[in-house]
């Protein structure tokens, strides 16, 4: 049977063990933070015109957008426990331009507007770098790209084309000896650090008038004579819009519970390098990192010069639950320290300071979806499948779009229109998830090559293929 890289060169038990000996189990950069704003808790009822449920990315960017596009709107958002407690403060720091989770993506499946959705998307990043630096805020915001790596011979011509990378050229920008060539795309990603964006867009939308409350679960929507009713364990909100931005966590609209997944996704994040070890390496241009195997892992260098390497196993649960516990999972973690050495044997004896997981909201097309509830006067957005960074302030406009019932260049998209198709309810999505990652794992076993499972999956538009 074939191997991958990461079986055929495994680093000693020891120094896996060593590394991981003292790690925090906790997100890094949220850990990092320091002192935070805190928002008060919502006190009785109230009156808005726009709520928002949810202090992620997605809310936030949309409670912002609501006041520049709509400042005279009263706007309220609504946070269950803390802003961007979730994903969207302990993810990769990824911010790409795709809308699409990646151009196979999205050209197989709306290859009539992709152009469109390309330029888009790199208009939407353009216009997100263009708002931190207009409201200074403070998140590490580096242009800096990505290069997918080659690490297996049948992968090399895969990533062939503008942005092609050699062996030479690719360890000379950072260098690994699993690194058979890369591709490197300059302008379509930046690097971030997703809590310090997290904060600096609450503040933002607070500044100009946001009302946020966080320890406020939203419990219920109903439409009533008063307008649509938000209750939560202290009080109730009537408003006249609502944005709905829960993504893994069970949507308030019951038709599109089946619509996710969560699943779950585990990193870590070495101490800072020193000049001897980052000289090991190079990495000089501080790209983002990625190969291109299904089960892929993603990398990073931070502004303190520490790597944050995360990804491989996604894990589904049981049940579909989102709980805490599943953050613990010390198999992927041992597996991402093994991975690591493997990829940088030269920096052996370098220490993990943080690891963590946390749920990701998985749907059947890889990438973010929209609803409607309430003859339009709600709208809903889920599905970002681990590329939402970027994709949250798209979905911010789509979403006010929608609900202020604006017929725009964005919602005359197919890709906005459409809806995926659902997974199968308990018990069998269990199992249906799990031959689907053993499909994959054997694929990356066998020179990427699908069997015929997963060649039945991609024509019914259900291929898992990242």
């Amino acid at each position: 049977m074939f191997q991958t890289v990461f079986e055929r060169q495994l680093p000693k038990d020891e120094i896996i063990r060593a590394s991981l000996a003292h790690t925090r189990h906790a997100p890094y950069w949220l850990e990092a933070l320091g002192e935070r704003p805190v928002y008060p808790r919502l006190p009785g009822e109230r009156r808005t015109e726009l709520v928002i449920v949810g202090g992620g990315l997605v809310g936030l960017w949309t409670a912002l957008l609501a006041k520049e596009r709509f400042p005279e709107q009263d706007v309220m958002l609504l946070e269950a426990r803390q802003v961007g407690w979730a994903a969207s403060g302990r993810n990769g720091g990824f911010c790409e331009a795709s809308l699409t989770h990646g151009e196979k993506n999205g050209q197989r499946r709306w290859p009539e507007e992709y152009a469109t959705l390309e330029a888009m998307g790199l208009q939407n990043l353009d216009e997100m770098e263009a708002t931190i630096a207009r409201y200074q805020i403070d998140c590490d915001f580096e242009r800096t790209g990505e290069i997918v790596v080659a690490v297996e011979p049948y992968q090399d011509e895969e990533i062939r084309g503008e942005g092609y990378l050699d062996q030479q050229q690719m360890r000379a920008e950072v260098n690994s000896p699993t690194f058979l060539s890369g591709n490197w795309d300059r302008h379509g990603t930046a690097m971030l650090n997703p809590a310090k964006l997290v904060v600096g867009l609450a503040k933002v939308a607070a500044s100009l008038g946001v009302q946020i409350h966080e320890a406020t679960p939203v419990e219920d929507i109903k439409q009533t004579p008063e307008g649509l009713v938000l209750s939560t364990p202290h009080g109730r909100v009537i408003t006249e819009r609502a944005i709905l931005a829960t993504n893994v966590f069970p949507s308030l609209l019951k038709r599109y519970r089946l619509h996710t997944l969560p699943v779950y996704d585990y990193a870590l994040m070495t101490e800072p390098l020193s000049e001897e070890q980052l000289a090991a390496i190079g990495w000089q241009n501080r790209q983002g990192l990625a190969d291109t195997a299904n089960q892929f892992h993603y990398y990073r260098i931070t502004r303190d010069n520490r790597i944050l390497f995360g990804g491989y196993d996604a894990v589904y649960y049981f049940g579909g639950q989102v709980r805490e516990e599943y953050d613990r999972h010390h198999s992927s973690f041992a597996k991402l320290a093994s991975h690591f050495f493997t990829t940088f044997p030269q920096l052996a004896g370098l220490k993990f300071s943080h690891c963590w997981g946390g749920a990701i909201d998985v749907c059947s097309r890889f990438c973010a979806f929209f609803g409607s509830a309430y003859e339009g006067r709600v709208a809903h957005a889920a599905g970002f499948t681990g590329l939402g960074v970027g994709a949250s302030r798209f979905a911010g406009n789509v979403l006010l779009d929608k609900v202020f019932g604006l017929e725009t260049e964005r919602t005359r998209l197919r890709m906005v229109k459409e809806t995926p198709l659902p997974f199968p309810p308990e018990p069998l999505a269990y199992p249906s998830v799990q031959i689907m990652q053993w499909c994959l794992d054997r694929a990356d076993h066998n020179q990427g090559k699908r069997n015929l499972f997963l060649r039945t999956m991609d024509a019914c538009g259900l291929g898992f293929e990242s």
